[in-house]
């Protein structure tokens, strides 16, 4: 099967926890697509300071870094395995809070980090509820 073929197969029936994973990751692609065409965004949507240095590029990495997550999680979660799954949900409940909050409130980014701490988290409390009722 070619590279292109093995990237869109998928099992003919997905849990309802990956197709909500696939789909956090769709929301995750948008973000980061958004941050990278217009970081910008920050400080309109999220009321952050100006940009007086390199923070631009700095916002467009962010991007570039959320646009890879939602790849993982779209196409993880296409391949019906749990594990992407119960590994989606550790990240955001520990990993994501544990570094993004901590930069938040040095006043890096406070609003966009606090923001996307609270969405990555809630979202993998939704994944842990949907995981928890196929089991």
């Amino acid at each position: 099967m070619s590279l292109i073929g093995n990237l869109l197969a998928r099992p003919s029936k997905l849990s309802t926890a990956s197709k909500y994973s696939a789909i956090n990751g769709v929301i995750y692609l948008t973000v980061g697509v958004m941050l990278i065409v217009w970081p910008g965004v920050t400080q309109i949507v999220f009321m952050e300071r100006d940009f007086i240095g390199d923070e631009e590029g700095l916002i467009r990495v962010v991007g570039l870094t959320v646009v890879v997550i939602g790849w993982l999680y779209l196409f993880g979660a296409r391949t019906g395995g749990r594990q992407v799954v119960a590994a989606s949900v550790i990240d955001r409940l520990i990993f994501v809070p544990v570094v993004l909050l901590p930069l938040a409130f040095t006043g890096v980014f406070p609003h966009l980090l606090v923001a996307f701490t609270i969405l990555d988290m809630s979202l993998a409390v939704g994944a842990w509820v949907l995981f928890s009722r196929e089991t």
